[in-house]
């Protein structure tokens, strides 16, 4: 088994490890009171005061009775019994008013001053004989005024000594604290409870609504668990524990157990309003193994804002699979993570499909690799995001990566061209950043230095000062040979301002450009790269100089015999479409400036590759009314979903896990996008198109005849 497969089922036999043990281990709740009849929390032990019988206070409790009756404002007809209370603090007339006056502000709807005072009579004497009720109005006062695990322990204390109706209603006040109170186990379990007791069909219906609002969002797993041990099918609550129990395993994907728990439900509860959705979830999991083994699923977002991208690739997945048996279903993402997630599921459960292509963005892929993985599906992703093939063994990769690029150019400028000190000039955003930190780490790997780096803002126009930085010139008070050349021109001793003004701006052109790199790599948009590249001449970065007849030019030009020269590097980002001229736009806007320049791509339109020319040629033959050429996207669809039908052709797996197992060996695979092979990780390894610039357009450069060549150099 495969290392992640084997976290993965360890995480679920966790799961269902801890649900067995709780089942079976879980202690009980703790005693409700203290071993004296007295709720945990509450006053316990014999009178604090050792009340007596008292004919003052008995004639003054007298008068407070008679007030509280004709005052019809209870507050104050409280305030009078409390007057008798602190007069009469240890006389049985003393106590009688106290829980009068906790009556009163119950009545009151006074919660506070109520559970207040029931507190201190019940602390004083819990023996009094009014006890049962203070103790009652005091739970309810603190249920009103917030304090629901008190309430909670108050009332069930009661309930265990209480029959009938009187225990009915303590039972249902109790429920109603613990779940105020967050205690959903014990909530769930009186509600269940009150719903095997219930008499009448409304009592019942009452009782399982409250099961319900309780197992939905509110009871954990093992609540529901705890509740449903042991538990009758004839208790009303029953069908409803047993069917979220069912969709808890559903989640959790045990399978075994979902099976178990649905079959038992339908047995003892065919009438429940849940059966129909029971049938379903069953006929579901059993299908989960059933496949159809040419139907093939793709996940593309075909309406919203990248509807586009998804139309484009859609183009090249059903060129590939033109003139084949394969079944082809298209799961409409939106670019939604929910929607994805939601296509995974019915391509594996509904559609039967044997493996997945897609998806394209990096959330939707997050998501889809998941389920993949969960539901064993073989899922091909095209997405860039580095990693993705991490989350397990069903997770593969056709699409061209940042790391991929930064190793392709750093394998280039160093094994090929001997380059061995490079500068990187790169965009502040996620994408600049992370391959100029990829391609640092290739060159460092390799042996080689990375000189200078500058970082501008992607809505930058000019790049003065990020090139004078680059070379030397923007900080010139830290350079000698300009101090040395300011002492002259003071030396001088020019009195003119304009002279001296004049004097020292030749001081500062004079002072040479320090480049101590013999590679430029620029990872931004080719617009980007048609304004940066002029900014990099007036600072004396020869880059234009491939052709020795330019190179001979430059040095007239500038009287210099000796020139330092620097290529530039790119990305596919660099790609652009054809001006009106007919030659690509990044030549057209950044002219000489960017001739010698190499970037990288997954996909080159004019490549010499006879695998790349016969899908040129077979995409332009399809779509000849759209009258566009094929990119990176249709290329990359094309390519897998010829892959997927070479080891459906020519393996025939029959299985999920026969066509992943397939995949994993596909090697030299002849594509639209290089030779494919997928290493240990399921990433696609291909070599990637290297392309030259010159004055007549963009060039592949044959990496392999350059190498050849420079073996043959001994260099």
């Amino acid at each position: 088994m495969h290392p992640a497969m084997e976290v993965l089922s360890a995480s679920r036999r966790a799961l269902v490890a801890a649900l067995a043990l709780t089942l079976t281990a879980c202690p009980k709740a703790p005693s409700q009171t203290d071993g004296r009849d007295n709720p945990v929390g509450e006053p316990s032990g014999r009178p604090r005061v050792e009340v007596k019988s008292d004919a003052t206070a008995d004639a003054a409790l007298a008068q407070a009775r008679a007030e509280s009756q004709a005052n019809p404002d209870k507050k104050k007809a409280a305030e009078a019994y409390l007057a008798v209370r602190k007069a009469y603090p240890a006389t049985t007339a003393g106590q009688d008013a106290l829980y009068n006056a906790g009556v009163l502000f119950f009545e009151a709807k006074d919660y506070a001053n109520a559970r207040k005072t029931f507190n201190e009579l019940i602390f004083e004497n819990p023996l009094y004989d009014q006890a049962e009720d203070a103790k009652h109005k005091m739970a309810l006062s603190a249920m009103e005024v917030g304090a629901y695990r008190d309430a909670y322990q108050t009332l069930t204390s009661l309930a265990e000594r209480a029959e009938g109706a009187q225990k009915d209603q303590l039972l249902k006040e109790a429920a109603r604290a613990a779940e105020g109170a967050g205690l959903y186990s014990q909530a769930l379990s009186t509600a269940v409870k009150e719903a095997g007791d219930a008499q009448t069909p409304e009592d019942k219906a009452a009782a399982v609504a409250k099961v319900e609002k309780l197992v939905e969002g509110r009871a954990d797993f093992l609540d529901v668990a705890r509740a449903q041990e042991g538990l009758s099918p004839s208790n009303p609550a029953w069908p409803v524990l047993q069917f979220k129990l069912a969709r808890i395993y559903y989640h959790l994907r045990d399978w075994t157990r979902l099976e178990e728990t649905l079959q038992r439900f339908l047995r003892d509860a065919p009438d429940s309003s849940f059966a129909p959705q029971a049938k379903e979830l069953l006929a579901r999991a059993t299908r989960r193994v059933e496949v159809r083994p040419r139907t093939v699923a793709v996940l593309l977002p075909m309406t919203g804002r990248y509807q586009p991208i998804g139309e484009a690739v859609l183009r090249g997945v059903k060129l590939g699979l033109q003139g084949s048996d394969i079944e082809l279903v298209v799961k409409d993402t939106q670019g939604d993570v929910n929607k994805t997630g939601q296509a995974m599921e019915q391509l594996a459960f509904d559609d039967g499909a044997i493996a997945a292509l897609g998806p394209l963005l990096v959330d939707d892929t997050k998501r889809a690799a998941l389920l993949a993985e969960e539901l064993q599906v073989p899922l091909l992703t095209l997405s860039r995001q580095e990693g993705i093939t991490d989350i397990g063994p069903y997770v593969f990769r056709n699409m061209l990566t940042n790391s991929a690029q930064a190793r392709a150019i750093a394998d280039y400028a160093m094994n090929v061209k001997g380059y061995k000190k490079f500068a990187v000039l790169y965009p502040n955003i996620p994408y600049g950043v992370e391959l100029a930190n990829e391609f640092w780490d290739e060159v460092v790997a390799r042996g080689g230095a990375v000189r200078g780096a500058e970082a501008y803002t992607h809505d930058q126009t000019t790049f003065t000062s990020e090139a004078k930085r680059l070379v030397g010139r923007y900080y010139l008070e830290d350079r000698g040979d300009y101090a040395e050349a300011v002492r002259d021109v003071q030396g001088e001793n020019i009195t003119d301002a304009y002279r001296r003004r004049k004097a020292m701006e030749k001081a500062r052109s004079g002072v040479d450009p320090i480049i101590d790199f013999e590679g430029l790599f620029i990872p931004d948009d080719w617009r980007r790269v048609s304004l940066v590249t002029p900014a990099l001449a007036v600072e004396d970065i020869v880059t234009n100089a491939c052709d020795p007849r330019d190179l001979e030019r430059i040095r007239k030009t500038t009287g210099k015999k000796e020139l330092k020269t620097v290529t530039l590097f790119g990305t596919n980002q660099w790609s652009s479409p054809k001006g009106r001229s007919g030659l690509p736009e990044l030549l057209e806007r950044g002219g000489k400036f960017v001739t010698c320049s190499v970037y990288v791509d997954g996909f080159f339109v004019d490549s010499q590759r006879p695998a790349t020319q016969k899908f040129v040629k077979s995409y332009r033959d399809a779509y000849k009314e759209g009258g566009r050429d094929p990119g990176l996207l249709e290329a990359i669809g094309y390519d897998s979903a010829r892959m997927v039908r070479q080891v459906l052709d020519k393996q025939r797996p029959n299985t999920r896990a026969a066509m992943r197992e397939a995949m994993a060996g596909l090697k030299d695979f002849d594509g639209a996008t290089g030779r494919t092979s997928f290493n240990d990780k399921r990433e696609a390894d291909k070599q990637l198109f290297l392309l030259s610039v010159d004055n007549k357009g963009v060039n592949e450069i044959n990496v392999d005849k350059e190498k050849a060549a420079v073996r043959g150099s001994g260099s």
